[in-house]
């Protein structure tokens, strides 16, 4: 099915910042790095990739709102529409040469996320999904959330807090209850891409705590249209609102979700 116009373009932003991402991932060590907190960093490369993303999407739709990780909040003219942008997802990976980081691009509208694009410039995969289109692996293979209907063969992702975040006690129990019952627990240090290969069907489900709207966006929609299921950890979907999520198939999701209940908080 082709493209929409509209995720035309988020495509070729992204991928244009992710040719800014690429040569600076090859020269990381002359960026100039500034500490927003514990843990928690921003370069020139994550500015230089939210400008080439503001200015292309801003040029062919100037009256959208925007939301930015570095930005911030843009108003536009259409409150409707809401482009959701992380430029870089993955920033100590990043840093640390690990090639494990995306550009992350939704687009909300009327308070529901329809398109979404995650591109990992060093592998070059790009994630796309339309709301009623489907999801694809570089406009070429439809993804689907993997078919398996047991924990006991599950690979589960999730994100562990680092210094200066709170809920690290809350992490150590439901590890705990997790890694009793499934094959495997991997950790990428990018929320987008774990939701991106949880799509592709690469892991089984997924869980996590404290997330920003731009870290789900467009992993929500890929989910969604590879036939996943999504929920907050109450079993709601203010995924975007409480920053938690969890995700799966319908079957791997639901008892993802009971083992995350039981455990006392």
């Amino acid at each position: 099915m082709p493209a929409s116009a509209l995720l035309t373009l988020m495509t070729t932003a992204a991928r244009k910042a992710g040719r800014s991402l690429a040569r600076d991932f090859g020269a990381v060590e002359n960026l100039q790095v500034s500490v927003k907190g514990p843990g928690d960093f921003v370069s020139t490369a994550d500015h230089k990739a939210e400008d080439i993303i503001f200015t292309e999407l801003s040029k062919a739709r100037p009256d959208y709102c925007f939301q930015m990780e570095e930005r911030g909040v843009i108003e536009g003219a259409d409150k409707s529409h809401r482009w959701i942008v992380d430029p870089l997802d993955g920033t100590t990976n990043f840093l640390h040469g690990i090639p494990l980081f995306c550009i992350s691009i939704g687009l909300e509208r009327d308070g529901e996320m329809v398109a979404g694009v995650i591109y990992n410039p060093i592998m070059d995969e790009l994630f796309s999904a339309e709301k009623g289109r489907g999801a694809y692996l570089n406009d070429q293979r439809r993804l689907q959330v993997a078919a398996r209907k047991d924990l006991s063969n599950a690979v589960i992702t999730t994100g562990i807090p680092h210094r200066g975040r709170s809920g690290h006690e809350r992490f150590l129990r439901e590890t705990a209850a997790v890694m009793k019952q499934c094959s495997g627990i991997r950790r990428t240090g990018s929320a987008a891409l774990d939701m991106a290969w949880l799509a592709a069907g690469r892991f089984d489900g997924y869980w996590k705590h404290g997330l920003s709207p731009w870290d789900l966006a467009a992993g929500l929609v890929l989910i969604r249209e590879a036939s996943g299921c999504v929920s907050d950890m109450d079993g709601g979907m203010n995924i975007i609102q409480s920053g938690s999520i969890i995700a799966g198939n319908p079957h791997v999701h639901n008892m993802l979700a009971g083992t995350l209940k039981s455990i006392e908080t």
